[in-house]
């Protein structure tokens, strides 16, 4: 079984996410369903005003970058970083306004001459290897008193969108990922969720819940669109398998959807955690 390495996940990350980025902004982030829901949320609890300073981490195609960008104002302004290349690219095209900047950096090798009056993240905390290296830069480029907010996917069984095809795949390619990479569900728990913040010594935490519902259609457009969201690397695991193991993983898949289905079409629940935290310095 491989050992997990942060190098070639973050080489496989941004190999995945030039591939990924059109499908999942045209289907999923430019949309106000399911989980993205949260983006007027995230924006609304973080408490942004006229002439802010946002700093927008792992801002994938820019959903969050834009909604702020409207916030701070003509006086304010809002600088976007992600480790993709092809989501910057899209992120550049959607937004346009002047009080927008985007560049492509890994949040962990971040700097920044200036410091923000806020820090905003969406669906981007849980895949970093090493979230307290991340959040203790935060904290250095956010003001004293300044506020980050953060929001994750919820455990298994609370946004089973992902696990109810994934249990299956991993029961015939184990090695599917490395043991020790960061999954959607790291911090799916409030719990673990302020943890994580207060080991980094970040004060005022509140974290909140918010459950939403994704309906994919049915199965067979669920399992459609899993296959079209994978990159050409994951693709080739499948490779392995002979015709009798993928119709039995594709069956099990199903029976993990049964009882989220209703007269033939599957509506998941979503739960989402949006955490709010405030950087007061000594």
């Amino acid at each position: 079984m491989p050992k997990f390495d942060p190098r070639a996940y973050k080489k496989r990350i941004i190999v995945t996410w030039n591939e990924f980025a059109p499908k999942y902004h045209s289907d999923w982030a430019s949309k106000d369903i399911g989980p993205f829901q949260s983006t007027s949320k995230v924006v609304k609890i973080s408490r942004i005003k006229k002439g802010d300073a946002v700093l927008d981490l792992a801002c994938g195609t820019g959903v969050v970058t834009k909604k702020i960008s409207s916030k701070v104002g003509t006086d304010g302004k809002v600088v976007g970083i992600d480790i993709s290349p092809g989501s910057i690219e899209i992120a550049k095209k959607w937004n346009l306004k002047k009080n927008v900047k985007f560049f492509i950096t890994d949040v962990e090798k971040m700097k920044f001459d200036e410091e923000f009056d806020a820090v905003t993240c969406q669906y981007g905390l849980m895949f970093f290897p090493n979230v307290q290296l991340v959040l203790r830069k935060v904290r250095k480029f956010l003001k004293k008193g300044g506020r980050i907010t953060v929001a994750v996917h919820g455990s298994k069984s609370a946004a089973p969108y992902f696990s109810c095809i994934s249990n299956a795949v991993l029961k015939f390619i184990p090695d599917f990922l490395p043991v020790g990479t960061p999954t959607v569900h790291r911090f799916g728990t409030k719990d673990l969720l302020r943890t994580e913040f207060e080991k980094a010594g970040f004060k005022k935490i509140n974290v909140y819940e918010f459950n939403f519902q994704y309906k994919p259609g049915i199965f067979e457009d669920y399992w459609r669109d899993f296959f079209t969201s994978l990159t050409i690397p994951l693709k080739k695991k499948f490779k392995s398998l002979d015709s009798r193991q993928f119709v039995a993983m594709k069956k099990m898949a199903q029976k993990n959807t049964r009882r989220f289905t209703k007269n033939g079409k599957i509506i998941f629940p979503w739960k989402v955690l949006i955490l709010s935290a405030v950087n007061q310095k000594s």
